[in-house]
């Protein structure tokens, strides 16, 4: 399945990485973290390792490390705003249960 994305969070890649001056994409992945159990990691990347899978949508690179991805398979990234809030937002169809906050996650 992959990583997908919608064009709204494209685009605001885009602009992160404009503003920034470098990168070659956005890096998706998980940790250990929260009440849930799991939280994403999302951060800006210069490179590519050996063991990363590079997704593309809208022109933006997705890169997951082979041990996120069997969490994030299927999952798009998605950029919305609500009112005076605004982020990233994940539609993760692994996902079996969410905290409360929101910040993190099981399967």
């Amino acid at each position: 399945m992959g990583i997908t994305m919608t064009e709204a969070a494209a685009e605001r890649v885009k602009t992160f990485l404009a503003n920034r001056g470098k990168g070659i994409g956005l890096r998706l992945g998980v940790k250990t973290s929260g009440c849930s159990g799991m939280a994403y990691v999302i951060e800006f990347a210069d490179v590519v390792d050996d063991d990363d899978e590079i997704f593309e949508g809208y022109g933006v690179k997705v890169i997951v490390d082979k041990k996120s991805l069997v969490y994030l398979d299927g999952t798009e990234l998605d950029f919305a705003r609500e009112g005076l809030n605004e982020g990233f937002q994940f539609n993760n169809p692994n996902v079996k249960d969410a905290c409360g906050c929101g910040e993190s996650f099981n399967i």
